[in-house]
This record gives structure tokens, sequence and C-alpha cells, in this order.
């Protein structure tokens, strides 16, 4: 048999043509010996029109791609090679059988070098893989939206405490490496549990979101993370921020919260709702990891709470 000529026999035609993937043979020219029928809806060429054509000649944008590479050492050193699927161009200008101006299918491809009468051919097998590369897409959107969520408060919409952990670290990494300054804010809501009590937990929630929100607002920098700690506790992470910077930023946010006049519950200090927020900023001797940073923003938090609350204590100030 010559595949140039007689190509298969009536019965291994059809079951060629009704192959649900693209075969096409080319010989040790490059050129196209077998074309099938699935080929021809999808790249709008006849196997008339293609055969004894080159393949780079039929689809010029092969050249330099993976698929030539996979041609050449098929043909020249009898190796095959699999092209699979990738999140970039599929290589074969294919598209859904009938249409020609969609979107490229994706494909996988495999070429692989054979011999006939002493003559050296290779066989591309090309496989819509369209659907499995779709599915891995949205598995992978799907477990990139569960990632982000689980770094997400689902009450306030600000950082949670997993992302806090995560950026104060990577930021106090930073700050020893760099010898750079970051600062540290801790801040509670003033007598929240009056507020809860007398406004019930739904509006708690809402004032925890608002409160939330008004802190996100006033953290402009792309490296500064506002987070909910935990409970009617947030936090605020400013890289690149002294103490004296620090006080300043927390004072702001502090009045910024006051000035939303936000009603409180009669039993509360202040009739609305405000912060109290302690203030510590990393030290190469003294605050140099997480916990003894954490420790030094509470103590200062606190010493804010005891003075009278709606007011910003720095580390040091506290002591």
């Amino acid at each position: 048999m010559n595949p140039k000529t007689d190509l298969a026999t009536p019965f291994a035609a059809r079951a060629v043509n009704l192959a649900n993937s693209g075969l096409v043979v080319l010989d040790a020219a490059q050129e196209i010996v077998l074309w099938n029928g699935w080929m021809v809806p999808r790249s709008g060429y006849s196997a008339a029109r293609v055969r004894e054509r080159s393949l780079f000649e039929v689809f010029p944008e092969l050249r330099g791609s993976r698929v030539e590479a996979a041609v050449l050492a098929a043909l020249t050193e009898e190796v095959a090679t699999t092209v699979p699927a990738s999140t970039g161009r599929a290589p074969f200008p294919l598209r859904a059988a009938g249409s020609f101006d969609g979107e490229r299918i994706d494909q996988a491809v495999s070429v692989t070098p054979f011999l006939e009468d002493g003559e050296r051919y290779c066989l591309l097998e090309i496989r819509d893989v369209s659907g499995a590369v779709d599915r891995e897409r949205r598995l992978l959107d799907h477990a990139e939206s569960l990632r982000a969520r689980s770094y997400v408060d689902g009450l306030t919409g600000i950082a949670n405490r997993r992302h806090f952990d995560v950026a104060l670290d990577r930021e106090l990494r930073r700050a020893q490496r760099n010898g750079g300054a970051l600062s540290l804010l801790l801040m509670d809501i003033d007598s929240f549990k009056a507020y809860n009590d007398h406004f019930g937990h739904q509006e708690g929630d809402s004032c925890l979101s608002a409160v939330a929100q008004a802190l996100a607002g006033m953290l402009k920098r792309a490296g500064d993370v506002a987070a909910r700690y935990g409970g009617e506790e947030f936090a605020a992470i400013l890289p690149d921020t002294t103490l004296l910077q620090a006080r300043v930023h927390a004072e702001a946010i502090r009045a910024h919260v006051a000035a939303l006049a936000m009603p409180h519950a009669p039993a509360a200090v202040r009739p609305h709702v405000t912060l109290s927020i302690g203030v510590a900023t990393f030290d190469m001797d003294r605050l140099n990891d997480a916990a003894t940073l954490i420790e030094a923003a509470d103590k200062a938090l606190y010493a804010a709470k005891r003075g009278g609350r709606d007011r910003v204590v720095v580390d040091g100030d506290a002591m």
C-alpha cells in the first residue's frame, strides 16, 4: 500500500472518518497525506484541498510552535510527543463544527512517528478537550474563590484573623530584612456589649460592619491591611509607618468613627459609638516578632480603655 495514493480500504477509511478526533498524517516532507472527516467542519478545509500541501502552508501560525517542534522530532528522531492543552492560545485554528467566528476549541495534540514501506510518517491526533478545560477552569475558579473567602471575614467583608496573621508575619519579615518601619493598631468598639444588649445582635452586626468599612476606608495604601481581629475588636497593619505616623493615623481613624455619630446604648460611656485604639511599632531589639508586637498594642489598647475610652494610646505611654 502506498499511503500517498491508496490510503486505506473503504472500511478503514470509514472508521478513520468516524473517529471523534482530528487525524492528520504527514510524510517526511511535512506534507499532508491523510486528513480525516473530523478536521473538515472544524478547519473549513476539505481533504482534497489540503492533501499534498505542507501542514505549515495550510496553518502558517504553527511555525515556531510546539506542534512544529513535535513534528520535527517525530520525522527526524522518531520521537513521539504530546502537546497538552494549556491556558494559552490553542495551537490549531479549529473551532466548533460549522462555526468559524467563535473561539478556538481547546486542544490536546499527540504526534506519533511510524514507518510504512520504508518511508517515515507521523500521525497527529487532535482532541477537543474544551469540556475538560472548562471544568478545570471552573474548579480552579471555585478553589480560588474558596481560598479568597477563607481570608475574608464573612460579616464585615474585611480581612479576617487568618489573613491578619499571614499579613503581619509577612510584613514583620520584610521589616526585619530591610530594617523598615511597621506599625500595628488594635481597636475595640467601646461598650459594645451594652450596644448589643440594647439594640439586639442584628443591629450589633450592622454596627460592626459600619465600623469595619469606616476603618477600611481610612487605609488607602495597597500594603495596609484592615482586619477583624475578633468579636468587636479590629486591627490595622501599617507597613512603612513610624510610631509618630501611626499615632496620627490612629487618631484620624478614631475621629472618623466618632464622626459617624452612630447612636449608642444609654448604658454606654459615650452617646455615640467610639473606638479605643492601641498602637505599637516594630522595634528590632524589643518588639521584633508578632507575639511581642501584638502584646504591646494590646496593652496600649487596654490603657486607652482604662483612661476613659474613645482615645488613642501608643506603646510606651501605656507603661
